[in-house]
């Protein structure tokens, strides 16, 4: 008795369908070619002539059909996804990617054993995804892409794409503080001779401005020098995180103060601290600021 003879299966069909799958449930999705990195621009694209996508980081006023901009094609539309303009991308793919931070999410892309080891020591669990060299661990929550956080760590959300790898196991968690913190890229340099924040000098607050703060000037003057402190020891690097570190310790401690606390005025003397070591000021103030909004409830 014969068997019957197995039907063939079209991998670029499975793509397409995979991709249908994933933009019914509200995940921007695109096809990979060769090398599994997006398609080329088309002629009207090239060289960002057009403008660019809306939703790019410089918004422009492209509106092409084709799977041009990488990331930022990316869509949910099953019409533009099975549409002519995409076809051919599709008869040549070699996988589906989807962007995490169109659908919410962050994805820590753990590209070795030593990375994974250190994020299960380091970061809460969520659901992972194995991938050939690591996994992806993906948080609920979207934020800005940046590779190189760590070694053989990269961040992949508003700005990126992720390959699709399947929908991977355990519970997915809301995006940490702690993730949030790895992209505060402070690549300091030796502080800039004449900065007047360069030398030590002594925390100051404002008790008439925190009207509402439950604490005594001692005990906030203290935590304060001792948080910038630990800032200006980061001379060489890593003082932009311990800024972030050090915004949110302190945040936390007036979270359940009824305020106002002069968390403004705080948050300018870590500034203060992280420039006088090197950090560029814009570096340093999204530091303090993600810091701050790390702490739920907190007060002014």
């Amino acid at each position: 008795m014969t068997q019957p003879a197995p039907i063939p299966r079209d991998p670029a069909q499975a793509h397409l369908l995979t991709a249908l799958e994933l933009a019914y449930v509200g995940i921007p999705v695109l096809p990979l070619r060769k090398g599994k990195v997006p398609f080329g621009n088309c002629r009207a694209c090239a060289d960002i002539a057009c403008g660019g996508r809306p939703n790019m980081k410089d918004p422009g006023p492209c509106q092409c059909p084709a799977v041009c901009h990488a990331w930022a094609a990316a869509t949910t539309d099953p019409s533009m996804i099975t549409s002519p303009a995409w076809a051919p991308a599709w008869r040549q793919a070699v996988a589906v990617a989807y962007h995490p931070g169109g659908a919410g999410l962050t994805v820590v892309d753990l590209d070795s054993p030593t990375a994974v080891a250190w994020a299960r020591q380091s970061l809460p669990p969520t659901r992972t995804v194995p991938t050939t060299r690591g996994e992806h661990w993906i948080y609920r929550g979207a934020m800005q892409s940046a590779n190189s956080v760590r070694p053989d760590v990269d961040i992949k959300s508003l700005m990126n794409y992720a390959r699709w790898l399947g929908p991977g196991n355990g519970a997915m968690a809301d995006l940490p503080p702690a993730v949030r913190a790895l992209v505060v890229r402070e690549e300091t340099t030796p502080a800039r001779a004449g900065v007047a924040s360069s030398s030590p000098q002594r925390a100051r607050w404002d008790r008439t401005v925190a009207t509402g703060c439950r604490h005594t000037e001692r005990y906030v003057t203290t935590g304060l020098e001792r948080g910038l402190a630990k800032v200006r020891s980061h001379a060489e690097s890593g003082a932009g995180s311990q800024a972030f570190g050090v915004a949110r310790f302190l945040g936390a401690q007036h979270a359940q103060c009824p305020g106002p606390c002069d968390l403004d005025g705080i948050g300018e003397q870590i500034v203060v601290a992280a420039v006088s070591v090197g950090v560029p000021e814009p570096y340093a103030r999204r530091a303090v600021a993600n810091g701050f909004d790390a702490v739920p409830g907190r007060t002014a």
